[in-house]
């Protein structure tokens, strides 16, 4: 053995070389692979050294952990809500684990990264690989933070970007028509979801004290999303800014005073939407009802009923409403966002409630006017 300032060389019957050194910890460590010369040995020596007095240097074994156990892991140490936890996991059985979960840590390379993404394109949707390759960067990003990796294999420029269609909106006669295709029992929900406007798991939390008749509005305090096993995780907003109050437009006082009399539990505070049989509804059930209403009333076959928020937003910067007010009413804000849209105050809210309601009543009016004329543009003058 030739020894050196730093480490020691050896060289092999075979001829060819190894080389060990004393890392910082105390241990020896020696090379993982033999060199074919001692110069070789010797510059590999050097680089170790180099890492070492640079503070660079990284226990060679800190990789040698399985990925699918600190994934697990990963999500288990986080304080994510019911429907955060259920997106990661899933995302992680069907599109992550199959190809990584049986690799350490530090064998999850750039180009696997590459290969990987490639790959799931092909089998998949743009959005659900862009969520799946956000969630595998977050993940090795903390590996590399614990110190197990040298550098994230997650460097792709913009693959964690997701570039959604533009969603559709309904017309003032379309939100009617959907209203009345959807039953008296489900109108009031459709309408909180346009002039809301509200989240479906905001509106599965509301109950009778959130109702404020005198204000015309809700109070959106909760959240009950349903998680796909069907059961409902009740929780906070999905941020600070989801707890507000929602002034809705005067001519949804009837729709309010209706509900609340016929289809609301009784109990005082009782949930405000309930299905048929009094049970709280499932999205499964509703999305049946949502569907066939859907086509009844002449929307795109790919109108969701949550785009009747996008429908609300629209149609309240049509009444007025600027972008810090609609910002407040669909309670989309971090904590950075409820600084900028703190003056949007009560009253404002109000205004912008009061404005929707002269859009609405406009349109319907238009509608009414067009129904009155008789077949060939005559007038039909109704009796007193």
């Amino acid at each position: 053995m030739t020894m050196r300032r730093f480490g020691a060389v050896r060289q092999y019957r075979s001829g060819r070389w190894t080389a060990s050194y004393v890392d910082p910890t105390g241990q020896r460590r020696r090379a993982p692979e033999p060199f074919e010369t001692k110069e070789e040995a010797e510059i590999w020596l050097s680089q170790i050294e180099a890492d070492i007095t640079r503070k660079d240097w990284r226990d060679p074994d800190a990789g040698a952990v399985n990925f699918e156990k600190y994934a697990l892991e990963w999500v288990d140490d986080r304080d994510l809500s019911a429907t955060t936890d259920e997106l990661y996991r899933r995302l992680l059985r069907l599109h992550i684990l199959p190809t990584f979960g049986e690799y350490d840590l530090d064998e999850i390379t750039a180009p696997r990264v590459r290969a990987w993404r490639t790959e799931r394109k092909k089998a998949t949707g743009a959005t659900t690989v862009a969520k799946s390759y956000r969630l595998l960067k977050a993940i090795m990003e903390t590996a590399t933070d614990d110190e197990l990796i040298r550098r994230n294999p997650c460097r792709i420029r913009g693959a964690g970007k997701e570039t959604a269609k533009e969603r559709p909106i309904a017309t003032v006669p379309q939100v009617d028509a959907v209203a009345d295709a959807m039953g008296p029992r489900w109108r009031l929900m459709v309408y909180i979801a346009a002039y809301g406007p509200a989240r479906p798991e905001e509106q599965a939390a509301l109950r009778r004290p959130d109702v404020d008749l005198d204000e015309v509005g809700v109070w959106v305090r909760r959240a009950e999303p349903e998680l796909t096993s069907g059961r409902r995780a009740p929780g906070e907003t999905k941020s600070a800014a989801g707890k507000r109050f929602i002034a809705l437009p005067r001519f949804m006082r009837e729709d309010l005073e209706r509900h609340l009399k016929w289809y609301a539990e009784k109990e005082p505070d009782g949930l405000l939407f309930v299905g048929e049989k009094g049970a709280p509804f499932r999205r499964s059930s509703f999305g049946r009802k949502w569907r066939k209403a859907r086509v009844k009333a002449g929307l795109p076959a790919d109108f969701r009923f949550y785009d009747l928020r996008h429908t609300g937003h629209t149609l309240a910067t049509r009444a007025g409403a600027t972008l810090k007010d609609t910002m407040v009413r669909a309670g989309q804000s971090t904590e950075k966002a409820a600084l900028i849209y703190q003056h949007s105050d009560h009253e404002r809210q109000k205004e912008v409630a009061e404005g929707l309601h002269r859009l609405v009543e406009t349109a319907r009016k238009k509608v009414a006017d067009q129904r009155g004329q008789g077949q060939g543009g005559a007038e039909v003058v109704q009796g007193p």
